[in-house]
């Protein structure tokens, strides 16, 4: 699979993906970051890449917006801190099936997770 991720997510899930054998993409170091969150979200869907990040407006207005795109992940923690965040992104790749994510936006919390559109429960 392929993920992109956002400025706020950790650095290392860079090498816990490519570890797991995915690709993953990253501004930082481009000399393209802080670009607005529509151009981000922009970048991900150029490289059909799920969009990775922290930031819970993802989740409220992508899927208003755009209803075809390669899926966003948004991990949404009460305290969010590295180990936090990587261990969620483990547990949603362990758990859901990677078409899943595909014109769908996920949202994990500390101990709950939502969908939208919402999944079928065999997936």
């Amino acid at each position: 699979m392929k993920f992109f991720l956002d400025e706020n997510f950790p650095k290392a899930a860079v090498g816990l993906l490519e570890g797991m054998g995915h690709e993953v993409f990253d501004l930082r170091g481009s000399g393209r970051e802080g670009l607005p969150d529509p151009d981000i979200f922009a970048e991900a869907q150029l490289s059909t890449a799920v969009f990775l990040t922290t930031d819970r407006d993802f989740f409220h207005t992508i899927p208003h917006i755009h209803d075809k795109h390669a899926g966003i992940i948004v991990i949404a923690l009460r305290q969010p801190n590295r180990a936090a965040i990587l261990e969620k992104l483990l547990w949603v790749l362990e758990h859901l099936q990677p078409d899943s994510f595909r014109n769908r936006a996920i949202q994990l919390r500390d101990q709950s997770w939502i969908a939208i559109p919402p999944l079928d429960p065999a997936s």
